[in-house]
């Protein structure tokens, strides 16, 4: 996924450690993608009063709506992107040479390192018939420094780890939960998993104390060690939680992260992560000039120009 805004504003990243156990509801922005007929997504990362989750800074849901996705090559750097798909089919195509159907139940995970182009589109059916319904999240998860300049990468997992307790289900997707591991590559102690939650669950979820949680609601609703959660906002759970009760009158789905709070500051700059001003300009100006990036078969020369600088030098912001 890229951020399409056409005056995207920075952020700065910048972790609060040991602000202790919580419960704070963030409201998503909704935001268009592609124009007044593109798709419309739900962002939760990052906020001003919150930019990072652990190392996770980006989150946006998309759907459930009939919609076709089409987004061109675009640029990332100094991040992955993990793509979990809920319903629909997506093509991935990116400039390491990946060409595959991203699908639910797969766990899609593409590394940027020092830069890569990749381009998703809505997998349509034949001529007159409906547009499949599209649903899914996408994350991104901040690169630490030694990683930054890593060779890009992707990697596709159709199997993965659960850890099953009292009517939910999580499906590890990121990191470990328990004595869940799941295969996909990690680069900072991190937690991404999704919660199949049964009518009348109360499991208790074991939790690392030195990780900050926050829980989004897909669909349905859970009671958060007591408290009502609808889907829409995320609640954000601090550090300090050794364990979380999960509850559910009736069938629903939630995405729970975590990870160590992230060390040092971090600049977001439309698809780019990096550690200031001159590292978001230098991304910006080779993706711009067709150096560092690679090429993503099948477009040709299309692909999405990236927008204009700010007229002022990109400034910390910080986390209130």
């Amino acid at each position: 996924m890229t951020n399409l805004d056409s005056e995207p504003e920075e952020t700065l990243c910048r972790s609060v450690a040991g602000e202790g156990a919580v419960a704070e509801f963030h409201e998503p922005r909704v935001v268009p993608l592609g124009g007044l007929r593109g798709m419309r997504v739900e962002r939760v990362l990052p906020q001003r009063a919150l930019p990072t989750v652990g190392a996770w800074c980006f989150l946006d849901q998309f759907g459930p709506e009939r919609v076709e996705m089409s987004v061109l090559p675009h640029p990332h750097t100094g991040l992955q992107t993990v793509t979990w798909p809920l319903a629909g089919e997506i093509r991935h195509r990116d400039s390491v040479g990946s060409d595959v159907l991203v699908r639910p139940g797969q766990l899609n995970l593409m590394t940027a390192g020092r830069g890569i182009a990749h381009s998703e589109f809505s997998v349509l059916p034949e001529q007159d018939e409906e547009i499949p319904l599209l649903h899914a999240v996408q994350l991104w998860v901040a690169l630490p420094d030694e990683a930054l300049g890593a060779e890009p990468a992707f990697e596709q997992h159709t199997e993965l780890p659960e850890y099953v307790a009292d009517g939910v289900t999580a499906t590890v997707l990121m990191g470990s939960l328990g004595d869940a591991v799941s295969p996909a590559t990690t680069y900072t102690p991190l937690l991404g998993a999704d919660l199949a939650v049964e009518p009348g669950a109360r499991a208790v979820l074991p939790l690392r104390p030195d990780f900050e949680h926050a829980v989004l609601v897909l669909e349905g609703e859970i009671e958060v060690d007591g408290l009502p959660v609808v889907p829409g906002p995320l609640l954000y759970l601090g550090t300090g939680r050794a364990e979380l009760e999960i509850t559910a009158s009736d069938h629903a789905q939630a995405l729970l992260l975590g990870g160590e709070p992230f060390p040092g500051e971090l600049v977001m700059w439309w698809n780019f992560v990096g550690r200031g001003h001159d590292e978001i300009a230098a991304a910006r100006a080779d993706w711009e000039n067709g150096e560092r990036f690679g090429l993503v078969d099948g477009h040709g020369d299309e692909r999405i120009p990236a927008p204009a600088l700010p007229g002022v030098r990109l400034t910390p912001r910080r986390r209130r």
